[in-house]
């Protein structure tokens, strides 16, 4: 939905409603996936900062858009969900961009976010 989002240009609420009519998906996940898009899509230009301070070898602008929008994805749940460990934060999103980015794209995400984590003061309880 966040790639929908930047691709298409239509607002999330749109994407979102647009998404679920075209695609059952799984309903115990929905109100997750809503509230993240929602939330990037609200909180954007602070996500991408936070992507942008950790990313110093990289301008978000030249970053593949899926690697960008997982990024998003997991700033945003760094930024936003303290109670999920960040371990599975990077792990979530280190699995998406295997299975949609390029071949580098799950160590380019690790590695960023790693550096958001950090940034934020995330650190796991077992660390």
């Amino acid at each position: 939905m966040l790639f929908a989002v930047e691709a298409g240009g239509s607002s999330a609420p749109r994407v979102v409603a647009a998404y679920w009519r075209e695609t059952p998906g799984d309903p115990e996940g929905r109100a997750y996936a809503d509230e993240v898009v929602l939330g990037v899509a609200k909180d954007l230009a602070a996500v991408d900062e936070a992507i942008r301070k950790a990313s110093t070898n990289w301008r978000l602008e030249r970053m593949a858009r899926v690697d960008r929008n997982v990024l998003r994805l997991g700033a945003w749940e760094l930024m936003n969900h303290p109670e999920v460990p960040r371990a599975v934060i990077l792990d979530e999103a280190v699995e998406l961009a295997k299975r949609f980015g390029s071949e580098e794209s799950g160590a380019f995400v690790n590695g960023v976010l790693d550096r958001i984590a950090e940034n934020l003061g995330r650190v796991d309880r077992d660390r």
